[in-house]
């Protein structure tokens, strides 16, 4: 479903940080806590623990075991990971999710008042172009163009920073940048594919990474490569005051996407037929269990190596504080009261 989202922009950033931002259509039980969530999703199997609390109906599940009542989830997708700061800070949706580039970048912006709630995944994230002079940066030239949800904000646009840095040297880690178009990851796919658009790379996760080389891309490099190790991905976030306002609601939350990566776990097939159901997606189904299946791929609320982004976003200047991984979470996610 195709919704208009409308964004305060610098107000909704001030009404936020005073805590006077409040958002129409909420509603609370007696006991003070929500009965209504808006949640945000993006394209891809990275969000494949949503996509089964969606298609479960878990956290409405949970919440009334909780005591909690009726609640209501409204889910929305996204294209990219400003899109997601933006509503989030406007009040538009309760809590979003996306890469931790993005998310950093709102945790120093709202001075920490945004934390995560749990990640989603540990997956590779995949540097896919038919140009086939490419095998590394320095290989792109002024006719090429990449492909990333978010232009310089999008963890897609980090890791080509990060890698960018390796290859030029560290004061050069923005070379490529002007090269890069922010497209959501369908759109992104079809202009890769399609031969008639400027589009020679793209920077995405799964599905779409797989599809793209059965139809004649080629893989440049991935972030485990960059980093040379596993790493979280994805992750979902929201703000102090939801948690500190709706505790019962976040621990029903985290507890939905921990039995949901249990499920996913053990029905690898149901799962991937469930993504196909909830995203109306027309991949064969065999692909996605192939993808879901794959031992670089784990779906964990447990956060791994973030501080491979925000210690760059830090060093490179784009953001003003340099966390720790526990100072990113809050505490419920790190086994704490």
């Amino acid at each position: 479903m195709k919704r208009t989202i409308r964004f305060l922009g610098l107000a909704a950033l001030l009404a936020f940080a005073s805590g006077t931002l409040f958002a129409s259509g909420q509603k609370a039980q007696a006991g003070g806590e929500r009965t209504n969530l808006r949640i945000s999703k993006q394209y891809g199997v990275n969000y494949l623990p949503l996509i089964v609390l969606e298609g479960r109906k878990l956290i409405e599940k949970n919440a009334k075991e909780a005591g909690l009542g009726d609640v209501t989830v409204e889910w929305v997708t996204f294209g990219g990971g400003a899109t997601a700061n933006d509503a989030l800070l406007s009040g538009s949706v309760d809590l979003i999710s996306g890469g931790i580039a993005p998310f950093v970048r709102l945790w120093d912006k709202t001075n920490g008042n945004v934390k995560s709630l749990g990640t989603l995944d540990q997956s590779p994230l995949i540097l896919n172009s038919t140009n086939p002079a490419v095998h590394k940066l320095a290989d792109f030239t002024e006719k090429d163009k990449i492909a990333v949800p978010s232009v310089k904000v999008s963890i897609q646009a980090l890791v080509l920073q990060v890698e960018a840095a390796k290859e030029f040297g560290k004061d050069k880690y923005d070379q490529i940048d002007h090269l890069t178009v922010a497209l959501s990851h369908p759109d992104a796919l079809v202009a890769l594919t399609s031969g008639k658009s400027e589009i020679t790379a793209h920077f995405t996760n799964e599905p779409f990474a797989s599809v793209e080389q059965q139809n004649g891309a080629r893989l440049v490099f991935n972030s485990y490569d960059v980093f040379g190790s596993r790493h979280s991905t994805n992750l979902v976030s929201t703000t102090t005051d939801f948690y500190n306002g709706n505790p019962k609601l976040a621990a029903v939350i985290l507890k939905s996407l921990s039995e949901a990566d249990e499920w996913i776990a053990g029905h690898k097939r149901e799962a991937a037929q469930l993504y196909l159901d909830v995203t109306k997606s027309n991949e064969p189904l065999e692909l996605l269990l192939s993808i879901i299946s794959r031992d670089e791929i784990a779906y964990t609320t447990k956060p791994l190596n973030v501080t491979f982004f925000s210690d760059f976003l830090y060093d490179s200047g784009a953001i003003s504080r340099k966390p720790t991984q526990n100072e990113l979470f809050f505490p419920i996610v790190l086994g704490q009261k």
